[in-house]
């Protein structure tokens, strides 16, 4: 079984009342946020209901990944609610942007696809909380402005492309990556395999999302007539989606290069993540980069 989603393992859908997103000239899929919903989200996400995502059956603790204990620059958890009124919760990691206001997350954190009858299905509540622990909020929570992917990403049934940036409103003046710092991003070739850390907040019984998880294994570009994909056998749950995949991680400062994103895992029958992948970075998803400070 293949997750996509941000608690268990289903699919991510999303709730209305946002703008409908609009494709930009530059190739991506723009969605912007009104001030009134900007607003409402803050007032939505109080510190109860972001502890109660991690409420309900989930799956097993993680026996490969471990707490993480030291500081993560930029790194946090995005939390948005779903269409059926559920909340929900991704990773995502602040990039340095002219701005000082983008995250880089996955797309399907952010692209709720289809419904049943062929509906775009819309995401709301969108916020950030970089260094989120436990409850902690030490920087603040963020609201989304606006976010996007490439339209070379088809959805959340699609591994190509599986990348989103955010742009965050700043809190009392102070932008994203000045109070909570930044992860390096490169679109640089990687050699393969690449000794990896990769950061998440899964929801599983072991942290129940509250908590960052680290997973130091190495990873393996696949390339196949479809996408180019990296790999791992990191057992990170739903709810690191979109956390980063960091080359040349120096434990002292917290600090590496972003290479990818945790895109999907496969789950075996009991619920225990086996595999991780993250899609190859592409000139499509540079080009995500650069224009993230238009938005």
């Amino acid at each position: 079984m293949t997750w996509k989603a941000l608690g268990t393992t289903g699919v991510i859908l999303a709730a209305a009342l946002v703008a409908a997103p609009a494709q930009a000239e530059t190739g991506q899929v723009v969605t912007k946020v009104p001030q009134p919903d900007r607003a409402a989200a803050l007032a939505h996400w109080t510190p109860e209901r972001m502890k109660a995502v991690g409420d309900g059956d989930l799956p097993p603790a993680e026996q490969i990944s471990k707490p993480y204990e030291g500081v993560a620059p930029g790194v946090g958890r995005v939390f948005l609610s779903n269409s059926k009124g559920e909340d929900h919760s991704c990773t995502a990691t602040v990039v340095p942007s002219a701005t000082k206001d983008v995250v880089l997350t996955a797309g399907h954190c952010v692209n709720g696809g289809l419904d049943r009858w062929d509906n775009p299905i819309k995401i709301v509540n969108v916020v950030f909380v970089p260094g989120y622990d436990r409850g902690a909020r030490p920087h603040g929570v963020f609201a989304a402005r606006a976010f996007a992917w490439s339209d070379t990403y088809s959805g959340p049934s699609s591994g190509l492309d599986d990348d989103a940036v955010i742009a965050l409103d700043p809190v009392d003046g102070g932008h994203v990556e000045d109070v909570a710092g930044s992860q390096a991003v490169s679109f640089d070739t990687v050699v393969s395999p690449v000794d990896t850390t990769a950061l998440g907040y899964p929801v599983s019984q072991l942290a129940r999302g509250e908590a960052l998880l680290s997973c130091e294994r190495p990873a393996t570009l696949k390339v196949n007539s479809v996408l180019s994909a990296w790999e791992t056998d990191c057992d990170l749950a739903g709810g690191s989606s979109g956390g980063p995949w960091l080359r040349g991680f120096d434990p002292a400062t917290g600090k590496g290069t972003i290479f990818s994103v945790t895109s999907r895992g496969t789950m075996n029958a009991d619920l225990v993540t086996t595999d991780l992948s993250g899609a190859a970075f592409s000139e499509a998803v540079r080009a995500l980069y650069v224009s993230a400070n238009d938005l």
